[in-house]
């Protein structure tokens, strides 16, 4: 609907999506206002494009940029409910627990699907090892007849851990990995919050020793598989090793503990209680402090795959709220010509710009054992775009790598 001002301006006045889109697209206001923002981008008046911008999303659209190109859809799947379960088509419906005090020392986040096996293995690995109090969060995203089976209330995987019962939260569609994730660390009590992929689990007390690395104010992020770039100067995100991999070839950066070569040997195992500084820590055992999740969160839903989401994330928390790179969207010429790292990127930000100081990601040894899982991602379309998306946000900062 339009109104008109005193001054014969016009307004838009737009109402939220409370149901899904028809066939034939957005609803003419919606679309009224992307093509004004197109113009308003043409004649690069960018404060207006991003008003625009914002009242689209405002009414529940999404606005993604491809060049001169601009598409829009739902914001996000709806939630509904379903035999008095009620599921979720986004974080934003689920209601936060973040803005609470911590309730206890840990909140463990896990994203179910397809593998009940694997979830039901840290599950019980987590009930032998994890402190008391401990939650567990396992968002349940479109999953297969087993998994449902395997999470109902009655079933073993759902016995208390560390005294808690774990929360079960299930989607209404499927999400991208970093959309499930995210509605489950929005339910988060724990002052520490782990983010796991399962592929990893606890032989031992591999909590603790991440809790008193992360009271060092100077650390970011712990975990028990590091990512590290063996060559100083700008981040790359496709030169990092795994830190097992690394010290095996003899190249660990300067700054790591001169233990590490201890581990080659075992990449998938760890003992001791010893720490080295990383570029970036793998998803199969990630911790960091609730209150950094909710003051440079959330994870960003572009990363629909896993992959390169836990390296975006580790060095979100390392740069904190500092400048960061443009956002970028490859064209199809792009990845027809890039190189290993991705396309050439220009500056992002003024050269000589004063930079808060980096905090540390660290790798503790832990008592974990993990699956084989190759190292870096498969080049499939999807994890490229996420490696590009690393690369746009950090690829020109010298200090992170």
């Amino acid at each position: 609907m339009r109104q008109s001002d005193a001054e014969g301006r016009h307004t838009v006045i737009l109402r939220p999506v409370s149901s899904p889109p028809s066939p034939a697209g957005p609803p003419p206001e919606i679309t009224h206002l992307v093509r004004e923002r197109m113009e308003a981008r043409t004649r690069h008046d960018w404060p207006r494009a991003d008003a625009l911008k914002a009242s689209i999303e405002a009414a529940g659209w999404r606005v993604v940029d491809h060049g001169n190109r601009t598409s829009v859809g739902p914001a996000a799947p709806l939630a509904v409910e379903v035999d008095g379960e009620l599921r979720y088509g986004s974080a934003t419906a689920v209601p936060s627990r973040l803005d609470a005090p911590a309730a206890n020392a840990w909140t463990v986040v896990v994203v179910a699907s397809e593998a009940p096996e694997r979830l039901s293995r840290l599950l019980a690995a987590l009930r032998a090892h994890a402190p008391a109090g401990t939650q567990v969060v396992a968002v349940v995203n479109d999953p297969s007849d087993s998994q449902v089976t395997a999470l109902q209330p009655e079933a073993p995987d759902r016995a208390p851990i560390g005294g808690v019962v774990p929360d079960v939260l299930r989607t209404s569609t499927r999400l991208g990995y970093a959309a499930a994730m995210n509605i489950g660390l929005r339910r988060a009590t724990g002052e520490f919050v782990l983010v796991t992929d399962a592929t990893a689990w606890p032989t031992g007390d591999a909590l603790a020793p991440l809790a008193a690395a992360l009271r060092d104010p100077a650390v970011a992020a712990a975990g028990g598989f590091g990512l590290v770039q063996a060559e100083p100067g700008r981040l790359r995100p496709n030169a990092l090793l795994r830190w097992s991999a690394a010290a095996a070839a003899h190249v660990l950066p300067a700054t790591a503990s001169s233990s590490a070569s201890s581990t080659a040997a075992a990449p998938v195992r760890a003992t001791s209680e010893s720490t080295a500084n990383v570029a970036a820590l793998e998803a199969a055992w990630l911790a960091f402090r609730r209150d950094d999740y909710r003051a440079l969160g959330p994870l960003d839903e572009r990363f629909v795959t896993t992959a390169w989401l836990d390296v975006w994330w580790t060095l979100r928390l390392r740069a904190g709220a500092g400048p960061e790179g443009a956002e970028y969207e490859p064209s199809e010429d792009d990845e027809a010509t890039d190189g290993p790292d991705g396309p050439a990127r220009p500056e992002a930000v003024e050269p000589g710009i004063d930079l808060p100081t980096a905090r540390r990601a660290v790798r503790v040894e832990l008592p974990l054992e993990r699956e084989d899982v190759t190292w870096p991602p498969d080049r499939s379309r999807l994890n490229r775009r996420n490696m590009y998306r690393v690369l746009g946000r950090y690829g020109w900062r010298d200090d992170l790598g």
